[in-house]
């Protein structure tokens, strides 16, 4: 787990006086990688690289140059992530065609077989990577990033070249090298105001974009960046007929995890991976399925103090049911205000997702023990395990009218009051399946946009985002297709963005086993009626852990990392966010007096609004580091040792 930092310039003349500017721009990125730092560069291009190292500690170092014995230096990579399957593609690598390699690292896997298969190596990377490959023989840059999206990878284009990097700053760094302008991405604030994240490829800045998920890419210097999706998920599911078939349906879901948690264990002896642990079945299952592996795993739980807003009881039983040590770390509103500034900075983009605040903190304790942390992020997507996967059930009557009258209900949901029963129902059952569901997350509709959002574009909606995604998948059942939507959406833009980021921040890897492409090829075949069933969801993922995990979990709704936010922003943080919003020069973007009505309303408990009020404080925030330079942030220097 690294940060990495690829400038490919247009000219000869301007990589010449570039490596100290990318090894400055690295400087901001130090979290990522304290233990290693060095630059690279040939005639065109200039690597920068820190290392978080957890393989081959001493000689897999980076930016790794190899090639085959004719060519010993022909290929430079410059890569973050980890594959998991490179013991077994060295193995098969030289028994195909006699490869060679220099250490005992997963990197070599990468440009080994990508020298030997070239862009067909890409499916048999097991793990999370964003990578660049510098050919020196064919002057061509080659790079991916993975299946899920898992690890980021931005890119900026300009007068001076094309940079690819970790994070987003790095590239801010880089604006004059590239001459590219700071400017805010108006299209992206509307989406991220409605979606509560930015999706890809955007970012808030309108110069840098990101790598697609299970996206490849080639650029020579000087020529023009490509593109070429080398994974479409496909859910190909298979009825279960029998109570015999059901059984070896869990029975492979059993296997696969337990083989995909052991493979997501590895490290060198001497680096620790343990586990976060709530008080749902995911982490759970990694949890217990890593102890297996190491004996002496810890787990890591976050809380409030508010009663029903905590899952460290829950997560203490299960840490004392399957006997791995539990660390818990609280945390207050005032400490949450007080880190706001710093994780923003820290996440590039502002995700309004409350969520985050705890995982940073407890990232925070987690860093004192281990150097690694597996995760249950991916197993409600893959298996079918949010609650909305059950709304084309509900709405099936909906269905069986015709067009007309569904409109006819849709007009008279708009003449309902808000809050009244049934309104959202009537609402939602008069849209179709396209026209309702943009992925797991719904904040600001079109009519609550128009009164904060000065420059609103009635053009500019979630269907822009989702629509790609419902045209390949058209044929398949719909609870299919919300998963389909959630990976491009929900998953790599909210769920693994704040994952990988607040992780990062405290140099600090996450590994996430559910996202794995041989759990992906398992959990892709479960048909409707084992995802949705006995009033639950993720079905087959219950049944094939009910052996597994403790029987408390199992049947347990999941709430992941719960924030008392709607209660504290009434509370502790009213005066906070009044001040955040004050004190914002986003005058010209946002109707402060709008937003100002909604803290009111809020405050009153006339209507909920923290969840829209989240989103903007996030983004005033932002605005006031990223835009405004405003607000200074404190990063503390990483002073984390090699090893742990």
């Amino acid at each position: 787990m690294c940060g990495v930092l690829g400038l490919i310039c247009a000219t000869p003349a301007q990589a010449a006086n570039a490596r100290g500017a990318v090894g400055a721009a690295m400087r901001c990125q130090r979290h990522r990688g304290p233990d290693e730092h060095d630059t690279w560069a040939d005639a065109e291009v200039v690597y920068g690289f820190n290392r978080l190292g957890f393989i081959d500690l001493e000689h897999s170092h980076q930016p790794l140059v190899w090639g085959p014995p004719e060519a010993p230096n022909r290929y430079t990579l410059n890569f973050n992530g980890e594959i998991y399957n490179y013991r077994e593609l060295r193995a098969e690598l030289t028994a195909r065609f006699g490869a060679r390699f220099r250490t005992q690292g997963d990197g070599e896997s990468i440009v080994a077989a990508y020298h030997y298969l070239g862009p067909a190596a890409l499916p048999k990377l097991r793990g999370m990577f964003a990578f660049m490959i510098w050919d020196a023989q064919e002057r061509i840059v080659f790079g991916a990033r993975d299946q899920f999206g898992i690890k980021p990878l931005y890119y900026s284009s300009g007068p001076g070249g094309i940079a690819f990097s970790s994070e987003k700053k790095s590239l801010l760094e880089l604006s004059g090298v590239l001459g590219v302008a700071e400017e805010l991405d108006l299209t992206a604030l509307q989406h991220y105001l409605v979606l509560q994240y930015v999706p890809e490829p955007e970012s808030l800045h309108a110069g840098i974009r990101r790598v697609e998920s299970g996206t490849a890419f080639r650029l020579r210097p000087g020529g023009q960046l490509e593109f070429a999706r080398y994974f479409n998920p496909t859910f190909t599911a298979k009825p279960v007929n029998g109570e015999a078939e059901a059984e070896a349906l869990y029975q492979r879901i059993a296997d696969v995890m337990r083989d995909s948690v052991g493979k997501h264990m590895i490290s060198d002896p001497e680096v620790t991976v343990g586990a976060f642990l709530s008080g749902g079945i995911d982490s759970t299952a990694t949890a217990t399925l890593a102890k297996q592996f190491n004996p002496n795993l810890i787990a890591f739980t976050a809380g409030f103090e508010r009663e029903g807003y905590s899952e460290v009881d829950v997560a203490a039983e299960t840490a004392a049911a399957i006997g791995v040590r539990h660390v818990v770390r609280t945390v207050s509103a005032q400490e949450m205000m007080q880190a706001m500034p710093l994780i923003i900075w820290y996440l590039d983009d502002p995700v309004a997702d409350p969520a985050l605040v705890p995982l940073w903190f407890i990232a925070r304790e987690a860093r004192k023990h281990v150097k690694a942390v597996l995760s249950g992020e991916g197993a409600d997507e893959l298996f079918g395990g949010y609650t909305v996967y059950g709304e084309p059930l509900s709405l099936a009557p909906f269905e069986k009218m015709p067009g007309s009258l569904r409109k006819v209900l849709g007009k008279v949901s708009t003449k309902i009051p808000e809050g009244v029963r049934g309104k959202d129902l009537l609402r939602r059952g008069a849209l179709t399946l396209e026209e309702r569901y943009y992925g797991n997350a719904r904040n600001f509709r079109d009519e609550q946009l128009r009164a904060v959002l000065r420059h609103y574009d009635e053009r500019i909606g979630f269907k822009e985002i989702t629509e790609p995604w419902y045209r390949i998948s058209k044929d398949w059942d719909p609870v299919a297709r919300m998963q389909h939507v959630d990976l491009f959406t929900w998953l790599r833009g909210d769920i693994l963005t704040k994952a990988d980021k607040v992780t990062m921040a405290n140099s600090l890897e996450l590994r996430v086993p559910f996202l794995d492409m041989e759990v992906f090829k398992v959990a892709s075949t479960v048909p409707l009626d084992q995802k949705l069933a006995g009033g639950t969801t993720k079905y087959a993922l219950r049944k094939a852990l009910a052996k597994i995990i403790p029987p408390h979990v199992l049947n347990r709704r999941k709430l992941g990392f719960p924030v008392p936010i709607r209660h504290w922003l009434r509370e502790e943080m009213h005066d906070w966010a009044w001040g955040i919003i004050a004190d914002s020069k986003t005058d010209e973007i946002l109707d402060k007096k709008a937003v100002f009505a909604m803290l009111a309303e809020h405050k009153t408990g006339e209507r909920d609004r923290s969840r829209q009020l989240w989103a903007v404080l996030s983004f005033m925030i932002w605005h006031g580091i990223f835009i405004e330079h405003r607000i200074k942030v404190d990063v503390p220097e990483p002073v984390y040792p090699v090893r742990l």
